[in-house]
């Protein structure tokens, strides 16, 4: 489908509408731990994987002291009839041509399936640690960004450019015509800072929005395990994080 991009299909499930939702490294890794805690909790399958010499130039060592290489993964699940599409894994494409080609087949295959929305995850760097973060809300369209609860859509200001994957998917959904969303979790922008407490908010919002029913007291019983996992690869994928911006100032990567 796409030269930089293989990928592999686990299952090709009957897709309705689906609603992909994506979630991958960035500051705070709030929308990696969010996405990782989604996908185990409704039980969503895998279905493809991308693999691309465009991903970062490492491999991970994971818990059986063998590697892994980078990969991202789509997942389903069908929660209340509405089908759900997880876009989750442990980097990024490296560069921006490639992540807006990354983001291109994304749209594509979601268009593929007459996909109808799109969500995506990630934090608000702050120089402080908030001690309830806030989650912000901005998008394609004022009206379906009116529809989520318990997110603020006074963001202008607030955050500098959405950088990456996070960004880049809105701006390919809107050209496309496609409903999409960006909920962004405050968290402290410190390069070994966990932001599962904005994780939590945010998965607060996705639980309200669609009655996911989510065990969000389970998260917490699962934080050790999630920091471990993903302090022993952030480690290994490091940098590329900045916005431009002065260390003093919001920043933001998706």
């Amino acid at each position: 489908m796409n030269g930089k991009f293989e990928l592999e299909y686990h299952s090709k499930p009957t897709l309705k509408t689906p609603i992909l939702i994506e979630g991958l490294p960035g500051i705070g890794n709030v929308g990696k731990i969010a996405m990782d805690f989604l996908v185990e909790n409704v039980h969503a399958k895998k279905i493809m994987s991308i693999h691309s010499h465009y991903f970062p130039h490492s491999v991970f060592i994971n818990e059986k002291n063998l590697i892994d290489i980078p990969i991202l993964n789509i997942y389903h699940a069908s929660i209340n009839k509405q089908d759900f599409l997880f876009l989750a894994g442990d980097v990024q494409p490296i560069d921006e041509p490639s992540c807006y080609e990354f983001c291109e087949l994304i749209i594509d295959i979601l268009a593929q399936h007459k996909g109808k929305e799109l969500i995506t995850l990630g934090g608000i760097g702050l120089q402080k640690i908030p001690k309830k973060p806030k989650v912000f809300i901005t998008g394609t369209n004022k009206s379906y960004v009116k529809t989520f609860p318990h997110a603020s859509d006074k963001i202008y200001g607030v955050v500098g450019p959405i950088i990456g994957v996070t960004g880049v998917l809105l701006g390919v959904a809107q050209r496309k015509k496609i409903p999409a969303v960006a909920l962004l979790a405050q968290t402290f922008a410190h390069p070994a800072y966990l932001g599962i407490k904005g994780a939590k908010e945010t998965l607060n919002v996705l639980n309200a929005k669609f009655e996911m029913k989510l065990d969000l007291a389970k998260l917490s019983e699962e934080i050790d395990e999630i920091e471990r996992e993903i302090l022993s690869r952030s480690k290994s994928v490091s940098g590329g994080e900045a916005t431009g911006q002065k260390p003093s100032e919001p920043n933001y990567f998706g």
